[in-house]
């Protein structure tokens, strides 16, 4: 396969801001946010981030930690994925589902509908506050994870929905403790460009012509990133080379929109504690 070619990539397009100044890390104290979550100050812990950034690696750790000091007998941590393509079946390596990450410590809302399917924000939010309540019930400490901002945010602010009545908000998170996994712009492109590599070597074409067998190349190409530009490539659309390029564009700009949105939610009066992933805990 052909490496990328940083420059033949557009890095900044008409209509996406450039990154902002970079916000400063800090070291949480996760022994102190395990006893505020014990002492009803902290309901939820979620781990957000861009792309490529490290935030499952990161949610897992801090499961693991979080298991260790919440309670004398070890009550565990859980995650809840807040990412609005692994809930497809089917849909693995294109949305980086990379399920090994996990290890033992249990996973919810990832492979809840087959591809092909329009699944939605609302039903997001049901489905997070059935898998939030039965984590809850169990005595395990829930951590969302994701980079899907609006599925975040339709959990952690209690959105309502004009066509459907939203949840009641006692059913939601009320005190969320949002940490966000930090990683500069050059090593978030390179990290970027090593994960579409792989992926594209780890079966990424195969998994598409897999699933063009039963689900509509429309549908696939309505998913995004690298459904869109797979299902083109091989539609006889774009060539290989430019299939590579032009996804790997997309998916750095959606970083870019990805860091955008969760800053926008800083200026709306959220605290997200920035952490520098892979910098221990």
């Amino acid at each position: 396969m052909n490496k990328l070619n940083r420059t033949q990539l557009l890095p900044d397009r008409p209509g996406i801001p450039p990154m902002a100044k970079m916000p400063q890390p800090e070291m949480p104290d996760v022994p102190a946010l395990a006893d505020a979550y014990r002492r009803g100050e902290i309901d939820l812990f979620c781990v957000l981030g861009p792309t490529a950034s490290g935030k499952t690696r990161y949610a897992v750790e801090l499961a693991k930690t979080l298991s260790l000091h919440s309670e004398r007998n070890g009550k565990p941590a859980e995650i809840l994925s807040a990412d609005s393509r692994q809930v497809y079946r089917g849909m693995d390596i294109g949305t980086g589902k990379d399920l090994c990450e996990y290890g033992e410590v249990p996973y919810h809302l990832i492979d809840l509908v087959p591809a092909g399917s329009k699944y939605n924000i609302y039903q997001y939010q049901k489905d997070f506050a059935a898998a939030y309540a039965d984590v809850r019930s169990r005595g395990a400490v829930p951590i969302l994870c994701g980079g899907s901002g609006l599925y975040i945010e339709a959990v952690t602010r209690a959105y309502k929905f004009e066509k459907e009545n939203g949840l009641p908000a006692t059913e939601l998170p009320q005190k969320v403790y949002y940490i966000g996994t930090l990683v500069s712009r050059e090593e978030r492109v390179a990290r970027i460009d090593r994960r579409l590599e792989e992926r594209l070597q780890e079966g990424l074409v195969e998994e598409v012509k897999g699933l063009l067998e039963t689900v509509p190349a429309p549908d696939l190409i309505y998913y995004g990133l690298e459904y869109k530009f797979v299902t083109q490539y091989l539609l006889g659309e774009l060539s290989y080379d430019d299939m590579v390029v032009a996804l790997g564009n997309a998916i750095h700009q959606f970083a870019k929109r990805q860091m955008t949105w969760f800053r926008g939610m800083e200026r709306d009066g959220i605290t997200i504690h920035w952490v520098q992933a892979g910098g221990g805990m």
